[in-house]
């Protein structure tokens, strides 16, 4: 049985599901980068966290959740993205704003207030970056990264990795400031001289690093 959780416990519960629901195995420097602490602070945690229930340990490295621990995380990641709906499409903030906020807020909010909000937007089925809400369906089909369309191939955007999310805000302004958002047409022109690659939004263009267009998960056209 798990022990009662804290703030420190619910960040990292956290970030293990939201690495590993992006497919990486999850590994203490991994976690290390993602919380911006050093290596010896993540592996004092994991042992705590391992003695209390909450995870399981490798012999690889390897970190994973217990039963608790995704059950309270899924909890976590629920809260976290029902906010961030609500603040961006009721309250009108941006992406990038919207994540902070809903960072601050999460902790402070009952049960009963989350749901409510949940309900007066309709159960929403994702995040504004597109990311699924714990216990929906994914409002769309097969995706592929965008990094890895062929050029002239048109597709949507749907999702915005949530690694990418974490890791790379700026991305989500740099977005932002070109209209692109959950459900843009997008096109791919093809890549540039310095390795980045051309996407046409409309009639406009957007030049973006590799490392960036490989975050942002499309639907083919």
């Amino acid at each position: 049985m798990a022990s009662a959780h804290t703030a420190t416990v619910d960040k990292y519960l956290e970030a293990i599901y939201c690495i590993a629901a992006e497919g990486e195995v999850v590994r203490p420097g991994r976690l290390a980068y993602w919380l911006s602490v050093s290596p010896p602070t993540v592996s004092d945690a994991l042992q705590r966290l391992r003695r209390d229930g909450w995870v399981e340990l490798g012999e690889d490295r390897s970190v994973s959740l217990t039963p608790s621990g995704e059950s309270t995380a899924t909890a976590l990641v629920r809260r976290h993205r029902i906010l961030e709906r609500w603040l961006t499409d009721v309250l009108g903030l941006d992406w990038a704003s919207a994540d902070v906020e809903a960072d601050r807020l999460s902790s402070s909010i009952s049960e009963e207030v989350i749901d409510r909000i949940d309900h007066s937007m309709g159960s929403p089925a994702t995040c504004p970056h597109g990311n699924v809400i714990p216990g929906r369906a994914a409002p769309y089909g097969a995706l592929v990264a965008l990094a890895g369309l062929e050029p002239g191939t048109a597709a949507v955007v749907r999702r915005i990795s949530e690694v990418a999310e974490h890791e790379a805000p700026t991305l989500l302004t740099t977005l932002a400031g070109h209209a692109i958002s959950e459900g843009t047409p997008v096109t791919l022109v093809g890549p540039g001289e310095d390795g980045s690659l051309t996407v046409r939004v409309g009639s406009r263009r957007l030049e973006l690093a590799r490392a960036a267009a490989a975050s942002i998960w499309v639907e083919v056209a």
